[in-house]
């Protein structure tokens, strides 16, 4: 069992940057590929990026290329997404993910979640 809970949402202005956090309880942390979601009103949940168990690899999805970075500390059992350039349409619940393998996460079938976390950015 996992336990995911997010931390660092907010109301930010377009162009500017947060930093979500993900803590996960367990023992297994660095066993789980890591990634975030995020749903807006009236979409479906969009897949926003990944990170394998070591965090030597990660992806994104095409919207958020260039402007998110996601990270891990397998120390702090905590991921991270790193959000620059926030846009309008950035707005959504992001929600946190842990997955046996990359493919779950990027057909959106991950094992665990998190409650998320409400971002709001500002035009």
């Amino acid at each position: 069992q996992v336990q995911l809970v997010e931390s660092g949402g907010g109301l930010v202005q377009a162009g500017g940057s947060l930093r979500l956090s993900c803590a996960a309880s367990g023992r297994t942390f660095s066993r789980y590929s890591m990634g975030w979601f995020r749903q807006a009103p009236g979409k479906e949940r969009e897949f926003v990026a990944g990170i394998g168990g070591s965090g030597g690899s990660t992806y994104y999805g095409d919207s958020v290329k260039g402007r998110f970075t996601i990270s891990r500390n397998n120390v702090k059992n905590t991921v991270y997404l790193q959000m620059n350039s926030l846009k309008p349409e950035d707005t959504a619940v992001y929600y946190c993910a842990a997955g046996s393998d990359r493919n779950s996460l990027v057909v959106g079938t991950p094992g665990y979640w998190g409650q998320g976390t409400q971002v709001t950015v500002s035009s």
